[in-house]
Order: structure tokens, then sequence, then C-alpha cells
């Protein structure tokens, strides 16, 4: 409830704010983060909290299943393009991260298919969204079929960081900067059964606990 967000407001004045106020006299003049996070909106994620970070260290984008859609000019709304184009371009982050995890629900609905017919505001965004997953969801059922397992799923959650990594170097800005090694980007999957965050190596396409 709001209600009890404000008494938490109340004790960031009290604390947070009080005991960071040289940090926060700083970030009046601008943020310069180094590093830009894309994760899930799921409320169990909160990069800030799992990587335990001060105000102005990370710059964060947070959408259903953490994705990034390819390089796009046509008319639309790009809103996690733009946040893309800001971070890179001007307050020029050294590397994206790419933060899926376990239990997610837009990639649950992408493996099953369960929002597939829904029409728009009664799932049927969400569903053209997690359509940026159905080169995904191929490679999964290819493996797993018809299963709809925890690990069917689980595969399905890693496969989508896979996708918007290979989508953030459909971006000219991104491919110029990551091939003269100014930016990097980074793989990463938080399992919230037991808090453990896993990073990809992109050469075997697996991930290891951190």
């Amino acid at each position: 409830m709001f209600s009890d967000m404000l008494e938490g407001y109340k004790r960031f004045r009290a604390t947070g704010w009080t005991n960071q106020r040289e940090r926060w006299n700083e970030l009046r003049d601008g943020q310069r983060p180094k590093v830009m996070i894309i994760a899930c909106s799921d409320s169990r994620v909160d990069p800030s909290q799992i990587f335990d970070t001060n105000p102005g260290e990370i710059f964060v984008v947070r959408n259903v299943a953490a994705l990034v859609p390819p390089f796009e000019t046509n008319p639309g709304w790009h809103g996690v393009s733009a946040a893309l184009e800001f971070a890179v371009q001007v307050l020029k982050v050294d590397e994206i991260v790419v933060m899926g995890h376990g239990l997610c629900g837009g990639c649950h609905a992408a493996l099953t298919q369960e929002l597939k017919d829904a029409e728009p505001g009664q799932g049927g965004f969400i569903a053209h969204w997690i359509d940026l997953l159905n080169d995904a969801r191929e490679k999964v059922v290819a493996v797993h079929g018809e299963d709809r397992s925890r690990e069917a799923l689980r595969t399905m959650e890693k496969e989508g960081v896979k996708v918007s990594l290979a989508n953030l170097r459909t971006f000219p800005c991104i491919q110029q900067k990551e091939a003269k090694g100014r930016l990097k980007l980074i793989g990463a999957y938080f399992a919230i059964a037991d808090g453990m965050l896993h990073v990809l190596d992109e050469e075997s396409g697996e991930f290891s606990p951190a």
C-alpha cells in the first residue's frame, strides 16, 4: 500500500538521505553511472537490492522479461531504444548487463503461449511484446518438446537473456563501441529460489554462479 511506502520514505529521509547526504549533493550536478542494467519488472528482482548499489551507480531499465527489441527506425514508441541511446551515447556507460531471472512470468507466457489470442488490455500487449522470444521458444521446444517443467522454463529464461544480448548488437552505436573495446555486454541470471546470480560465458553459452 502507498501509505506503507510513505512510512518507508520517512525512514529513508531519516537514514538513507541523511547518511549519504554528500553523495546526494554530488548527484545534483548530474549522474555518471558506469553500468546500465536491463532487468525484468518483476517486483522480486530489484537490481539495486541484488547488487547492493548506492544512488547513481547504475542506470536501470525494467520491462516484462528484460527484453531488448532489435534496432528499428519504423514509427512507434521506442522506449527501450531511447534508454539505450541515452545510456550509451550520453552517459557513456562502460557495461550493459542483461539480467534475466527465475520464475519469470513473461518467459512462462512465451513458452506456454497462454496469451496468444488475448486482446490488447486483456493480455494482448504482453503477448505481442514476448513475440520477441519466438526464436528462443523454438530452441527450447526443440530440446524439451511439450515439457513445461521448471527445467524447461529455466532454459527459456536463460535463452531470453541471449535474445536481448543479440538484439543489443543490432544497434550501430553498440556495435561500434563494443568493437573498439569501449563497451562490454554481460548476460546474467538471478535465481529467486536460492538468491544466486549466474553469469553467462558467451563462448560456451553456459551460465555459471558468480
